[in-house]
């Protein structure tokens, strides 16, 4: 396994959609693999298949550290309620930004296995799905920030000794 370019904003293939997966093959199985490592090694709590270069409908997400999950062609087919709160992303890195989405969504997708499974999530996990599925289709979150977006050392200041 290897670590991965988090391909940053400015980045075109940040703005592209991603093709969906017909078959796990070993180069994709390697892909996820390293996107996993990457994501953790960057301690992020997702990473999409365009964030470091690759048009594939995969991400990666595990937001408690203890629960990776692995997302192949994912469909959102409800969202509802909703949460407002700061968002940031690996690939702007440094900043974050008050982000309203849905609180509640259900999800289908594959697994690593190409198997089939359906996923309820809410609050984190489901800001995070929405978050990746996102990239996906070529959005970075700073398109539905309000406001500006801030430094992330401004929203956590460092203690003074």
């Amino acid at each position: 396994m290897a670590l991965r370019k988090i391909r940053e904003m400015g980045d075109e293939v940040l703005t592209k959609r991603c093709k969906e997966v017909t078959a796990m093959t070993p180069r994709t199985r390697i892909l996820i693999d390293d996107m996993i490592d990457t994501m953790y090694e960057a301690n992020g709590v997702g990473l999409a298949a365009s964030q470091v270069g690759v048009l594939k409908r995969i991400f990666v997400i595990d937001t408690t550290g203890e629960d990776l999950r692995v997302f192949i062609n994912p469909e959102i087919v409800t969202m509802d309620g909703e949460q407002t709160g700061y968002e940031g992303c690996l690939s702007v890195p440094g900043k974050s930004g008050v982000v309203t989405r849905a609180n509640h969504v259900i999800v289908k997708a594959l697994d690593e296995n190409m198997k089939p499974f359906e996923l309820e999530a809410t609050e984190l996990l489901a800001r995070a799905i929405q978050h990746e599925n996102d990239h996906l289709d070529g959005h970075v979150y700073v398109e539905k920030v309000e406001g500006d977006l801030v430094n992330n050392s401004d929203l956590h200041p460092q203690e003074e000794e």
